[in-house]
């Protein structure tokens, strides 16, 4: 009997799933990012025109550094999740390839064909 090999769709679901989860951490990550780049510009700007001191711009500039590191390391993190899970994602649809089969007078020939047994030589 031919037998087709089939794909584990609860395991590709679940692939799929984590995959999206972290592209969307990503794109998280990234407007936080862009939101905390245009307060300390805003901040910036406030100290250009005299509106707080040097040493407030200072401290401002210490806690923005430190957010920016702290994403920049989420977002690294969940690129490579994303990677490794493509890359699990790869290899279960290449596991799928077409097993050949023919349909004959005869029935259905084909397959995957039964492994042969190697043998070693006994040394003398």
């Amino acid at each position: 009997m031919a037998v087709v090999r089939k794909m584990d769709e609860g395991f590709f679901a679940a692939l799929h799933k984590e995959l999206t989860i972290a592209g969307e951490l990503i794109r998280a990550r990234q407007e936080e990012k862009q939101g905390l780049l245009d307060e300390f510009d805003a901040e910036s700007k406030r100290y250009f025109f005299g509106k707080i001191s040097q040493k407030a711009l200072a401290i401002s500039v210490l806690k923005t550094n430190k957010e920016l590191a702290r994403l920049d390391g989420e977002i690294r993190k969940n690129i490579a999740r994303v990677k490794s899970v493509a890359q699990r994602v790869s290899i279960l649809a290449g596991a799928q390839h077409p097993v050949h089969f023919r349909a004959t007078l005869a029935g259905i020939s084909g397959g995957a064909k039964p492994a042969k047994k190697s043998h070693k030589k006994k040394k003398r």
